[in-house]
């Protein structure tokens, strides 16, 4: 990580399953991400988190993530925001669960019935623990038949919370996809979220700098690993839980590597361990 810190000294990290897993923080990769920055570096927390900004620093404080770890959050909520104010005709129908409607706070943008909406906002399933994706294929039938556009505020599929794998608003979107319906995505691997979390890197640092000197770190293959090769980024791979599988570093690489030929992988670890 010291070798990492000299080379890039901009860092793009994700946050669910490298700074913490949902239920409690990991130690080691905050104590690595906050003595990069004591040395000089930046570190942007880059999540598809359908939260906005605020909402996910909230969350991270209430898990007892070090606040010393990081310049700045930026989430797929807040790019969901700009969208929905773009495609949502201001009125929009919102499936996922009541956490996630702080995302429409400050915005004329109000929550309809389907029937009253220009638009559909995914941030995830109603209820993330007992619901199954097929409970949903009514839904999205329905919003097939009435035309409208999924804006989906957080591309990933899967989560680990702990122990459990949970389903996310990026599961739903692919099965509306596969009916036919349009989606638009706000987070990684697309290009916006990258845009603002380097104008936020800009603003912590006060000086430029170079894609070169940008280092993307992350766990998801189809997310992190892969927006970082479509932005022009060299990416550092956490390869543990969903990305591991129990099957070792080496072999978790060469996987990534499979689905993401382009990837610009200069590591793969187990956690951001810095002794």
């Amino acid at each position: 990580m010291r070798e990492f810190s000299e080379r890039y000294p901009v860092w793009l990290c994700d946050v669910w399953g490298v700074v913490h897993d949902g239920v409690r923080p990991n130690t080691d990769a905050t104590a690595a991400l906050a003595r990069h920055r004591r040395e000089g570096g930046t570190v942007i927390l880059i999540t598809n988190s359908p939260r906005t900004g605020p909402g996910v620093e909230a969350q991270l404080t209430e898990l007892g993530v070090d606040w010393q770890s990081h310049d700045a959050t930026v989430t797929s909520g807040d790019v969901t925001r700009t969208l929905m104010l773009s495609h949502g005709g201001g009125k929009v129908y919102h499936v996922g669960h009541e956490r996630s409607a702080s995302i429409f706070a400050g915005l004329e943008v109000a929550r309809v019935p389907l029937a009253e909406a220009k638009a559909v906002l995914c941030t995830g399933l109603f209820d993330d623990v007992n619901d199954r994706l097929e409970d949903y294929d009514r839904l999205l039938g329905e919003m097939k038949g009435l035309g409208l556009t999924m804006i989906c505020a957080n591309p990933d599929r899967i989560v680990r919370k702990g122990e459990r794998i949970l389903y996310c608003a990026g599961a739903l979107a692919e099965r509306y996809q596969a009916l036919g319906g349009e989606v638009l995505m706000a987070g990684k691997p697309y290009r916006p979220i990258y845009e603002l979390a380097l104008e936020e890197a800009r603003r912590a640092r006060g000086k430029p700098f170079g894609l070169a000197q940008v280092l993307a770190i992350g766990d998801g293959p189809d997310t992190d690993i892969k927006g970082a090769a479509d932005f022009g980024l060299a990416a550092l791979l956490v390869a543990d839980g969903i990305t591991d599988g129990g099957a070792g570093l080496d072999v978790a690489e060469r996987e990534v590597r499979a689905r993401v030929p382009e990837a610009r992988i200069v590591a793969t670890l187990g956690s951001l361990d810095w002794p």
